[in-house]
């Protein structure tokens, strides 16, 4: 039967008071692990109240009313939106609807007035200014005319002494002229008119009225309008 052997002491270690071997915390020594055991504490607390925990979205229907509808109004019940009228009754609405047809009618009528009134503005303003054209060009095409006269007197003074050769070229421009609106004052045996002739000798006569005894010079007239008057000789 063996024996069991006992140990020796250098088989054994034995912890003396003060050694450095001793797991006992010494008086003074601060704990390393104690810190990082408070950081862990303070990191896996719990946060106060219904604050979401990191790494957790927070829920998008909790809108902090307590209702979880997420309307914020802690009532869950949906805003009915005002009607147009005010009116508590049906007839009421239907009054205020009607003057403000009302309203709106008055205003079309008043900008369709307007609009009536500018358009009648430019049509006065575009007709006018057409008128204004046509008249400028009417007095330009008479100052050439004014001018051609002292050539038609010319045709007429060489055809009185003789010379026939000019009678065709003044016959064409004065054809030419009339069609443009150019008429001769040169009538004998009518009344004397103040407004076409000009009396520059008088004969006598039976006392009738006053009549156009002989044209001296030619006078003319442009679309109605007076160029030169006809020197004329008035037998009264």
């Amino acid at each position: 039967m063996s024996r069991k052997a006992k140990p020796t002491p250098a088989d054994a270690e034995v912890d003396a008071p003060g050694d450095g071997g001793s797991d006992a915390p010494q008086p003074g020594a601060s704990d390393p692990a104690a810190p990082a055991a408070a950081e862990s504490d303070v990191s896996g607390a719990a946060p106060d109240g219904d604050l979401p925990q990191p790494g957790h979205p927070a829920d998008p229907a909790d809108d902090g009313d307590g209702d979880g509808d997420g309307d914020g109004d802690g009532d869950g019940i949906e805003e009915v939106a005002e009607p147009a009228f005010p009116g508590e009754t049906a007839e009421e609405q239907l009054d205020e609807c009607a003057q403000i047809v009302e309203a709106i009618s008055g205003e079309r009528d008043e900008m369709r007035a307007l609009a009536q009134r500018v358009q009648a503005d430019f049509e006065n303003y575009k007709r006018r200014v057409d008128a204004q054209r046509a008249e400028q060009a009417d007095r330009a095409a008479e100052e050439v005319v004014r001018s051609l006269l002292e050539v038609l007197d010319d045709c007429d003074l060489a055809a009185s002494h003789g010379a026939e050769e000019v009678a065709p070229i003044a016959n064409k421009l004065m054809s030419i002229l009339e069609r443009q609106g150019l008429s001769r004052v040169a009538d004998t045996d009518v009344a004397f008119d103040p407004n076409v002739h000009e009396a520059v000798m008088s004969d006598g006569g039976d006392g009738d009225e006053p009549t156009v005894a002989e044209v001296m010079r030619t006078g003319y007239q442009w679309r109605m309008r007076l160029l030169r008057p006809a020197m004329v000789k008035v037998r009264s």
